[in-house]
């Protein structure tokens, strides 16, 4: 019976665990291979907008560590989390913005993901980081 319950821990173990791509086209080891760790975007913008606006959310809430314009790929550093955002035409008007996101132990992190990609939009639309302070009368 023990021997049983330890081969079953150990398939589960090693069934769990396993490499995922990242956007870079790197593998990473990661516990939970399954798991979602995307979130995709679609803006009308052209790819040089949404690259500039990516990069400057990426520096503004974390530390941009790569920068891959062959591969259209920005990697950072954001609250102890590494976040990959790729940019890339869908159509002739159409952009997709494709970022992912993991915790230091690996694991996906998909409301780090949501909250950059909606970084990023809000950046689209307004044109600066920080939303301004209300005047104060």
């Amino acid at each position: 019976m023990k021997r049983i319950f330890l081969v079953t821990l150990a398939l589960a173990a090693f069934g769990l665990s396993g490499c995922v791509e990242s956007l870079d086209n790197r593998h990473r080891a990661t516990w939970n291979p399954i798991a979602k760790d995307r979130v995709e975007g679609r803006y009308d913008r052209s790819p040089a907008e949404i690259w500039t606006a990516a990069k400057d959310v990426l520096k503004h809430q974390g530390v941009l560590i790569g920068e891959d314009t062959l591969k259209n790929v920005l990697e950072a550093d954001v609250d102890e989390r590494r976040i990959w955002v790729k940019v890339e035409e869908f159509d002739t008007r159409t952009t997709r913005v494709l970022v992912q996101a993991q915790t230091k132990s690996r694991l996906p992190d998909m409301e780090m993901a949501a909250f950059i990609d909606k970084q990023i939009a809000i950046r689209l639309a307004t044109g600066n980081l920080t939303p301004t302070a209300p005047v104060k009368r």
